[in-house]
């Protein structure tokens, strides 16, 4: 699979881990070779994670308001792509200022805070739809047996794909880019990681400490050895305090 159909090794792995459950409890046969055989291991790549300014010029492409809000709803809380579709207007309480996240991954609940910013984003939505919505934020066109349906994973996807060919982009990006993006930039913000673990809707810590090692911050808070010794020819310059990206916090 790996050498001949070119396959990505979690869709080898996860075949594997097919053919063991097959042999072992549905033929109830133990095969030594195939138990033997060595798994193999996804390689773990870090995900890719946009500038501010990225993320400006991104927004700045939608082409229009349906998709520009779609994604300043995912830069501004993370929300999974799932999450984003299924968002009801009964989920945004703006006495509150929270959004209400109902059964997220794992079915867990979960509240993001809303911010000035969005609702007014929000609000100016709500006052360009000729069709109001009743039920779901992004709805569709098409009822099933009278009930309001909520857009697809696959047009939240569509909305980020097109924005960024629009901008110019040459990150491959996706929901979850922004997703990465939003709270890498809250870390760069002084966020602490219990406080993201919330937010992202994460059962365990260590999902998130992987954005420590996105986080220009964390990155440039050890001065380069490089940096302390003289080598002729080339300016000696103080290492420069890591920038503060207030624009990081304004999600939260």
């Amino acid at each position: 699979m790996l050498r001949d159909q070119k396959l990505a090794t979690g869709t080898v792995e996860n075949r594997m881990t097919a053919l063991h459950f097959f042999f072992k409890k549905v033929l109830k046969r133990y095969d030594p070779e195939l138990y033997h055989m060595q798994l193999t291991r996804v390689p773990k790549k870090l995900p890719v994670v946009l500038s501010p300014e990225e993320v400006e010029k991104l927004i700045a492409a939608a082409p229009n308001l349906r998709y520009r809000t779609l994604l300043l709803l995912l830069y501004a809380t993370g929300l999974r792509r799932a999450e984003a579709s299924r968002l009801k207007i009964a989920d945004i309480d703006s006495q509150r200022m929270v959004i209400h996240v109902h059964e997220g991954k794992n079915s867990r609940d979960r509240e993001l805070p809303l911010t000035p910013k969005w609702l007014e984003a929000l609000r100016a939505y709500w006052r360009a739809c000729k069709v109001k919505p009743r039920v779901y934020l992004f709805p569709t066109g098409y009822k099933t047996a009278g009930a309001e349906q909520p857009v697809t994973d696959k047009a939240v996807w569509h909305a980020c794909r097109e924005s960024a060919r629009r901008a110019g982009l040459s990150k491959r990006l996706g929901p979850h880019t922004l997703r990465h993006t939003f709270v890498t930039h809250l870390i760069e913000g002084g966020t602490d990681l219990p406080t993201l673990q919330l937010l992202m809707g994460h059962q365990k810590l260590q999902d998130t400490t992987l954005y420590v090692h996105l986080s220009r911050r964390h990155l440039h808070a050890a001065v380069n050895p490089l940096e302390r010794i003289h080598v002729p020819g080339l300016q000696q310059t103080p290492p420069e305090p890591p920038e503060n990206n207030s624009r990081g916090t304004a999600a939260v």
